[in-house]
């Protein structure tokens, strides 16, 4: 049952901890499932997630509850609550804004759940963290807005539409159908997404630049069948050389992308300290950064490219052959203000010129395709968002980029345009998302769910 609900501003604070504990212990109930839709065989498991996000919406007071799926789409939670004391004749008085609070509930794999040090789905914590997988992204969005919704006993200040998507984690691909099928379920004055991180844990952060992305599939083929590399080799050369040194000319000398074409922008922000930086990503001893410019830049506002796997002869099951065929999937971020489909161009037309000694090559476009977003930051909701934030936090916020990509706000901010974006989130540099021993700082968790909580107080005003 929903909790008695906080009235006023000042009354926030000691509403939102009196909801923190449950809050806690329901996110570790959502950690528990291994809602992996990219896995088929989780399938089951994301619907029981969503199931169980429904369920918490319905108990935190919600007015209706609605489970949608598009087709061949992972299911989405769609929850309404009310402005309290709202009229239901829109000409009896004017109308509460409405806020749409998303996040997602499916998550990434493992990575292999030998490298964790506790299970990945059995959430645990440790000195302050809690640590499983989805616990930062997003199962704590989820939960912060639902702890939110709580602490208001389900009747918020303003129009709330709690959406919760279960296949950002797979590129949102039928996101646009859900979007134009539901348009109207989901008009909203402001879209408040949680799916974004901070610098420190006592330090909150607006998200308002996100790289774009395009990935490739590129295939060398050298030989019609392997031959032996001792009678052959010298004079005939193998598939899986010839793709190394492809990819070796996607960067420079100094460690810059070498793609013409590219756009590549500058930062303001100030550098970061870079042994500070160097813990946080894990780099081993010795191993340098690369790049040129600041670590901003380099992370926010410049394009990187990255090679995520390769098909080839594993090293148990090498022979004394020349490989006849080698392929690589190949990533490239993009930086705000490029376009993918411009980007895409480039990178083909860069291996196809790179490919050496007359090798065939192939390049075929993969799935994941997202345009670089930036967000313009002014406006009221801009102005609630940072009183709200550095009330909570004790620290002003501070506007920052990420160099992932979430191709999905680029949709919401066409499907919405009258909408101001605000991109949220309670992980910082610590929490490891994707990777192995991910986690949320518990109490960062709870400054961000106050910091919410506020921020739909100042939007009411």
């Amino acid at each position: 049952m929903p909790n008695p609900r906080a009235k006023t501003l000042d009354e926030l604070p000691t509403a939102v901890a009196s909801v923190l504990d449950a809050a806690r212990a329901d996110l570790e109930r959502l950690v528990r499932i291994p809602s992996i839709w990219a896995d088929p065989a989780h399938a089951d498991d994301t619907r029981a997630c969503a199931e169980a996000v429904a369920e918490l919406a319905r108990d935190a007071g919600a007015a209706d509850v609605a489970i949608l799926v598009a087709e061949g789409g992972a299911p989405a939670v769609v929850a309404h609550f009310p402005a309290a004391g709202s009229a239901p004749d829109p000409a009896a008085g004017p109308r509460a804004p409405t806020v749409l609070l998303y996040a997602h509930h499916d998550v990434q794999p493992t990575g292999g759940d030998e490298h964790w040090t506790s299970p990945p789905f059995e959430p645990t914590e440790r000195d302050g963290r809690l640590y499983g997988r989805g616990a930062a992204d997003d199962k704590a969005g989820v939960m912060t807005h639902l702890a939110v919704l709580r602490a208001y006993g389900g009747r918020p200040p303003v129009g709330v539409t709690l959406f919760v998507e279960g296949e950002e984690e797979s590129g949102s691909p039928t996101l646009t159908a859900l979007l134009r099928e539901y348009r109207d379920l989901l008009a909203s004055d402001v879209i408040v997404i949680a799916d974004s991180a901070n610098p420190a844990v006592d330090v909150p952060a607006l998200t308002t630049s996100l790289r774009g992305l395009v990935d490739v599939v590129v295939e060398v083929a050298m030989l019609e069948r392997p031959v032996h590399s001792g009678v052959y080799g010298g004079p005939v050369g193998d598939a899986l050389t010839a793709l190394c040194r492809t990819l070796a000319t996607l960067h420079d000398e100094s460690g810059d992308v070498a793609v013409a074409g590219l756009l590549h922008g500058t930062s303001d922000a100030p550098d970061v300290d870079e042994p500070t930086f160097r813990s946080d990503v894990g780099l081993l001893d010795g191993v340098e950064l690369i790049g040129s410019g600041s670590i901003p830049e380099r992370a926010w506002h410049r394009p990187a490219v990255a090679v995520l796997g390769i098909d080839a002869p594993r090293v148990a099951e090498a022979s004394n052959v020349l490989v006849p065929r080698a392929r690589a999937m190949v990533s490239l971020r993009l930086a705000p203000g490029d376009d993918a489909g411009k980007a895409l161009s480039a990178l083909t037309e860069h291996l196809e010129r790179h490919v050496p000694w007359g090798a065939q090559v192939s390049v075929v476009a993969g799935t994941g395709v997202a345009e670089p977003f930036g967000l313009t930051t002014t406006g009221s909701a801009y102005d609630a968002a940072r009183r709200a934030f550095s009330a909570a936090y004790g620290n002003e916020v501070v506007e920052t980029g990420i160099g992932g990509s979430i191709p999905f706000i680029a949709e919401f901010a066409r499907t919405f345009p009258g909408a101001a974006v605000l991109v949220t989130g309670v992980g910082d540099p610590a929490s490891r998302w994707h990777g192995i021993d991910e986690s949320v700082h518990l109490e960062m968790f709870g400054r961000g769910v106050l910091a919410e909580a506020m921020l739909l107080a100042e939007l009411a005003r």
